[in-house]
């Protein structure tokens, strides 16, 4: 970085930064990068495609990580609504149509249950 410029690569949560740096040397270790060179904490005397590995694997399993949490929330809540819809009394639901077609005549009527 040239002197005196500005660090604008600020995290977004500071809370996390020991945890991604606990990350970033994990993802190093399962690389096989050189431990005596990462431990000292200057990377850089290893090449930009190794440092790229790493960032380009602790990318990959942050998405994979927050795909996961997005699909067991999408699922708790799809089971929170099943099991409401279960509690609730028989012909007491009522459902709206929304979506294509919503505001032609004939729609956005309630659906009668089954």
């Amino acid at each position: 970085m040239a002197r005196g410029a500005r660090r604008k690569n600020r995290p977004v949560v500071p809370e996390a930064l020991a945890a991604l740096d606990r990350f970033k040397y994990e993802i190093a270790n399962e690389l096989n990068l050189p431990s005596n060179i990462i431990n000292t904490g200057y990377w850089g005397n290893l090449p930009s495609a190794q440092c790229g590995a790493v960032g380009g694997q602790m990318v990959k399993r942050m998405i994979e990580a927050a795909q996961r949490s997005l699909i067991e929330g999408t699922m708790a809540g799809v089971k929170a609504g099943f099991q409401a819809g279960l509690t609730q009394p028989s012909g007491t639901q009522t459902f709206t149509q929304t979506g294509y077609g919503a505001g032609q005549t004939g729609y956005n009527q309630p659906i009668q249950p089954v």
